[in-house]
């Protein structure tokens, strides 16, 4: 009579629940390659901005953000509600660490922030799981690792980005020249976290850079222009890393005069970036 009784319990819920998981692992795998052949297509992910449930900056750090980031100014409202969920997460989820006797303040971790996200505001993936800790110098100082001074570094070994604060404001504060140190770390870390994954935005990034790398090398009037230009510093040329680094700088910094002389390349950072917002 148990027995009986178990497995009856057994015929009506455990089947129709195993049924029930089938069918949802299917569709969540029908939905996964809709989206990787949607993305692959369009350049873009079909929904970057999904969220359950929104985090909220204090009302201190979202007036530092409203005064201190023309790009949060620049974008429509309901993208400014994105943007803002995202800095307030990017704070929440990081670890910022001052160094030499250095107190981390809430500007630190509100424009450190802001230049992560605005580089990665196209993705559905946005937080860089390729870096846990913010680590904040005063200003340029010693690694150990290479026996060198820096202004900044990313250590995807230890997962941290490492800047020098004086270096860092002094970038975020000249908006047009073409040279600012969180642009150029946080590009190192958006490059090194698209390697390390498989996600859509992470896809897009790596195709795009494929087809990046692949104009420059058939293209070789397009690298002699390049240099002979002069508008990227000669610190892009030293590997391809750095080279996207610089490329960045220069599409956030001057996006027009990027493109008035590098249509083709400009077009290809967009679509790696997916960064269709705020004029560019």
């Amino acid at each position: 009579m148990h027995d009986t009784l178990e497995n009856s319990l057994l015929s009506t819920w455990l089947w129709p629940l195993g049924l029930v998981l089938l069918v949802g692992y299917i569709l969540y795998r029908l939905a996964w390659i809709f989206q990787f052949y949607y993305a692959s297509f369009y350049k873009k992910p079909v929904f970057a901005h999904v969220y359950l449930k929104r985090n909220r900056l204090t009302p201190k750090q979202l007036s530092i953000l409203q005064k201190e980031s023309t790009f949060y100014n620049r974008l429509a409202k309901e993208e400014q509600a994105y943007f803002h969920h995202r800095v307030a997460t990017f704070i929440k989820e990081k670890e910022f660490v001052g160094q030499s006797h250095l107190e981390v303040t809430e500007q630190m971790r509100v424009t450190i922030a802001a230049t992560a996200i605005m580089l990665t505001f196209g993705f559905k993936n946005y937080l860089l799981e390729v870096i846990e800790t913010v680590i904040i110098y005063p200003q340029i100082y010693y690694s150990e690792i290479n026996g060198a001074y820096h202004k900044g570094e990313t250590n995807p070994r230890h997962k941290a980005i490492v800047f020098s604060w004086e270096d860092f404001k002094y970038g975020y504060k000249i908006g047009d020249d073409n040279l600012n140190l969180g642009i150029h770390e946080f590009g190192h870390a958006v490059h090194l976290n698209a390697a390390q994954r498989n996600d859509i935005s992470s896809l897009i990034f790596n195709q795009g850079f494929v087809n990046l790398t692949r104009y420059l090398q058939n293209n070789e009037s397009v690298r002699r222009k390049l240099i002979a230009s002069k508008y990227f510093r000669a610190y892009a040329y030293t590997n391809q890393y750095e080279f996207f680094a610089v490329l960045l700088e220069n599409f956030i910094e001057t996006p027009s005069e990027f493109n008035k002389q590098f249509p083709v390349l400009y077009k290809l950072i967009r679509q790696m970036l997916n960064f269709k917002f705020a004029g560019y």
